[in-house]
C-alpha cells in the first residue's frame, strides 16, 4: 500500500560516479541518505528515488582506505538520471580519471542532469570543462591543490569557506560529511522535507547544514614548492592543537634542524615557529567569527596553552582582544580573517614548539 501511494511522485534518479581512491565516508553518507528517504521504514527500496554506481567498465574501484565497489553499469546515457554524482578522494594517489569517465562528465553537461562533485569529484569536473564560469566549492585541505592546477580560474569563485555550493545546474562539495547534507538538499527539492528530516534523523545528524555552513577550518597559508617544505606545512596543519617540536618535525622529514630552518626561510621567508605561529592565529581569527565555540575552546583546538595565552597573542597580533575581535566592532579588528604577516621570530622558552 505503501509503495502505491508514492507511484504518482517522479523517481528522482542518481548515477554515481567512483574516482580512484574516492572517499568511502562521501558515498555512504550520500547513499544512505537517498536509501533512508527513498522508502518506508527499514526497507531501503528504491521508491522515491533510486541510485546506481556507473563506470568506464565493471572493473572494482579502490577507496582511500583499500575497500573496493564494483560499478553496476557502464556509463551509457547520462540523460536517463536526474544527477550524476562524481565521487572523490586522495590527489596524486593513482591514476587520475581516464578520458572515457571525463568524456561521459561533459556529455552529462549537455544534458538535463545536474552535476554534483564530492570532494574531490570536483576536480574531475574541472578537468572536463562544466565548470566554467560557476562558482566551485573545494575542501580548505585542498584548496592550495585547486589553484596550482586550475590557476586560470577566478579567485573570487574559488570557495573554501563553506560545506557546498549550489549554482545553476552544478552542486560542488567539500566532501566527508557535508555529502549528507547535499543528499538532504537535493532530495527537499523534490520530496516531502519531513521524510528528509526523518532520515537524518536516523543517521544521528541533529540538522541539515545549509550551504553556507562553515567547513571546519579557513584555506591555509600558500604553501611551498619543495617537497619537503610541503610536508612540513600540512604536518603543521595536521597538529594544529598539538604542536610538534623543531626536532621532533625535522625527524619526521628526515632532515637536521638546521636544513629545515634554513631551507623553510629560503622558501616561505619564514622560520618554521613563525609559518606555524601564523597558521594557528589565522585558524582561531578565523574560528572566531565563523563559530560559536568559546575563546577557550578555540584556544585548545589551535594549540595555545589556555585563553589567556590566546588573549595575549591576539592582542600583539591584532590590537584587541578575542572577543573584540569576534565583535568586529573596533579598528584593531578591521583585517578580520587575514593572518597577521609580523614574523614570530621569537620562541617560547624551553621546548622550541610551533605556537
Amino acid at each position: 500500500m505503501t509503495t502505491h501511494a508514492h507511484q504518482d511522485v517522479p523517481q528522482v534518479r542518481f548515477g554515481i560516479v567512483l574516482l580512484p581512491n574516492f572517499t568511502l565516508t562521501a558515498l555512504s553518507g550520500l547513499i544512505d541518505v537517498l536509501r533512508l528517504a527513498s522508502d518506508e521504514g527499514d526497507k531501503s527500496r528504491p521508491v522515491r528515488c533510486s541510485w546506481k554506481i556507473i563506470g568506464e567498465s565493471l572493473a572494482p574501484v579502490r577507496a582511500s582506505c583499500g575497500i573496493e565497489i564494483a560499478p553496476w553499469e557502464t556509463f551509457g546515457d547520462p540523460a536517463r538520471f536526474d544527477y550524476i554524482v562524481v565521487v572523490g578522494g586522495l590527489l596524486h594517489s593513482g591514476p587520475e580519471p581516464g578520458r572515457a569517465t571525463l568524456e561521459f562528465i561533459r556529455a552529462a553537461g549537455a544534458t538535463r542532469a545536474e552535476l554534483v562533485g564530492v570532494c574531490t569529484g570536483t576536480f574531475a569536473l574541472m578537468r572536463a570543462g562544466v565548470l566554467d564560469g560557476h562558482r566551485i566549492c573545494v575542501s580548505w585541505f585542498h584548496y592550495w591543490d585547486f589553484v596550482d592546477q586550475f590557476p586560470a580560474t577566478p579567485p573570487e569563485l574559488v570557495l573554501a569557506d563553506r560545506l557546498y555550493v549550489a549554482d545553476r545546474r552544478r552542486i560542488t562539495c567539500s566532501g566527508g560529511r557535508a555529502s549528507i547534507d547535499v543528499g538532504a538538499a537535493i532530495l527537499m527539492r523534490h520530496i516531502e522535507p519531513s521524510i528528509v528530516q526523518k532520515a537524518l534523523r536516523i543517521l544521528q545528524v541533529d540538522e541539515q547544514h545549509k550551504s553556507n555552513a562553515p567547513q571546519p577550518h579557513p584555506p591555509g597559508l600558500a604553501p611551498a614548492a619543495h617537497p619537503k617544505i610541503k610536508r612540513a606545512i600540512l604536518l603543521m596543519e595536521q597538529h594544529l592543537s598539538s604542536a610538534l617540536t623543531v626536532d621532533e618535525m625535522a625527524k619526521k622529514l628526515d632532515m637536521s634542524v638546521r636544513q629545515l630552518e634554513r631551507l623553510f626561510k629560503a622558501e616561505t621567508g619564514s622560520t618554521p615557529q613563525a609559518y606555524a605561529k601564523a597558521m594557528r592565529m589565522r585558524v582561531a581569527s578565523w574560528m572566531l567569527t565563523h563559530s560559536g565555540r568559546t575563546v577557550a575552546a578555540i584556544a585548545s583546538a589551535c594549540g595555545f596553552s589556555d585563553a589567556s595565552h590566546m588573549g595575549r597573542e591576539f592582542r600583539h597580533a591584532f590590537g584587541v582582544s578575542p572577543g573584540a575581535y569576534r565583535s568586529g566592532g573596533t579598528e584593531g579588528a578591521a583585517t578580520q580573517g587575514q593572518a597577521p604577516e609580523a614574523d614570530y621570530g621569537e620562541v617560547y622558552p624551553g621546548r622550541k614548539e610551533f605556537y
